[in-house]
């Protein structure tokens, strides 16, 4: 399986680190995936997907198999992970986990569970 990431303030993009995962970056919306792949993205303003990954989506999504959302509980609990969720919806994924910033280590722990780690 690949791995695939957008972030924007580093929370995402420490979290792939913190799993260890070899991942691409989107950097702009027109990488591309050819093969399977689990997205690891932000939650943009009030719950939205960022535009860089909508982007990427339009061109990839045939191969998307699962997301993971990175949100901010205590800024927008109420959209919290918000792209999580309207991604599973508009392409049939699962939602793997929802993490606040970074996570914590039981999210950790129970992300490389899920993903066989």
């Amino acid at each position: 399986m690949k791995y695939v990431y957008a972030s924007r303030s580093g929370n995402v993009e420490e979290l792939v680190h913190i799993l260890g995962l070899e991942a691409m970056k989107i950097k702009d919306g027109t990488e591309t995936m050819d093969q399977d792949f689990i997205l690891f993205t932000y939650t943009d303003g009030r719950g939205v997907v960022p535009p860089v990954v909508t982007a990427f989506l339009k061109e990839n999504h045939s191969c998307l198999k699962g997301v993971i959302v990175s949100g901010n509980m205590q800024r927008h609990g109420d959209t919290f992970c918000g792209a999580g969720r309207i991604i599973s919806e508009m392409y049939g994924v699962p939602v793997i986990a929802q993490v606040d910033g970074v996570g914590d280590s039981y999210d950790h722990r129970a992300i490389r569970g899920k993903l066989s780690l």
